[in-house]
């Protein structure tokens, strides 16, 4: 597997001012670790757990983590639909991030389940999505738009973070099973 490079480690880290006091993190669809790794060595305090469904992916992740020697990391070696049924994850985390995983909607279904009443999904999109498209999928799942801010890096000239707050339970219907958010975007 390639290493990133710079500018995408970078791009990662425009997430930090958006942290606040949150005490643990889950990166949905972390893929090569970004950004929940270059988040977990900028803020070791952090608990992170990285989901990740490719097992190739997932076990690159742990070896990563390893000799980086990460400590309060873990990798969870499932599909994102799987992983916010389990109630050991389901409603646990202060934040998740994600990055490139998919449009707003479907992005919401995998995540916003994960995120405890009081917490935030921060997306990494670019100017190109509307999130106001995604208003119905959020309203549903328990979040609430709250802003988007321009968050340029090297690797995305026209980035944004868009913010959610969880401000209700996400109903147990959610997320459906495997594949049906990406067919079938609220």
């Amino acid at each position: 597997m390639a290493r990133p490079d710079r500018a995408l480690l970078e791009d990662g880290l425009v997430l930090l001012e958006h942290l606040g006091g949150a005490h643990n993190l889950v990166d949905v669809g972390s893929g090569a670790g970004l950004p929940g790794i270059p988040i977990k060595i900028a803020r070791p305090d952090l608990d992170v757990t990285l989901i990740e469904a490719d097992q190739a992916k997932a076990a690159f992740l742990v070896h990563a983590c390893a000799a980086l020697g990460l400590e309060q990391i873990e990798v969870v070696a499932r599909r994102a639909e799987e992983a916010g049924h389990d109630p050991r994850l389901r409603e646990q985390f202060d934040l998740a991030v994600a990055r490139a995983l998919a449009p707003l909607p479907v992005l919401s279904e995998l995540c916003l389940p994960l995120v405890r009443v009081g917490g935030r999904l921060l997306a990494q999109k670019t100017e190109a999505e509307d999130p106001t498209a995604a208003a119905r999928a959020i309203q549903l799942l328990g979040g609430e738009l709250s802003f988007v801010v321009a968050a340029p890096s090297t690797a995305r000239r026209t980035g944004t973070v868009v913010v959610i707050d969880k401000v209700r339970p996400t109903p147990e219907l959610y997320p459906r099973r495997a594949g049906v958010p990406a067919r079938k975007p609220l």
